[in-house]
């Protein structure tokens, strides 16, 4: 059930510091979400990659359906993918590793810390 919570509390956290601050400022949301919850670094890991990795679906999901998958699938054509649906999945991917790292990172300083 907390981890659960930590995943929702990093999606809606990181969808808040995105309107207005960078794309990059879910990282600070998940080192810090990390660093104030004890988890272990698998744990903190699977925390940062759901809860961004949902954020980013979820925008791209409602971006891309308001204008019928038209710059997603000329995208997909940039890079050489067979679809919209897999550049919507590299999207997602980026998105859960940036956090991931980021929550992860969180977890290993927090030791550090309590020294």
């Amino acid at each position: 059930m907390r981890f659960i919570l930590s995943v929702l509390a990093i999606a809606l956290l990181s969808a808040l510091a995105a309107l207005y601050l960078p794309w990059w400022s879910c990282a600070a949301v998940c080192f810090l979400v990390s660093l104030f919850l004890e988890q272990g670094g698998g744990r903190a890991f699977m925390m940062g990659f759901l809860g961004v990795g949902l954020l980013w679906l979820i925008a791209a999901m409602l971006h891309d359906t308001a204008n019928a998958h038209i710059l997603s699938t000329r995208m997909a054509a940039l890079f050489k993918l067979p679809g919209y649906k897999s550049f919507m999945a590299v999207t997602v991917l980026i998105g859960g590793l940036v956090g991931g790292l980021a929550s992860w990172s969180g977890a290993l300083l927090r030791p550090r810390l309590n020294s």
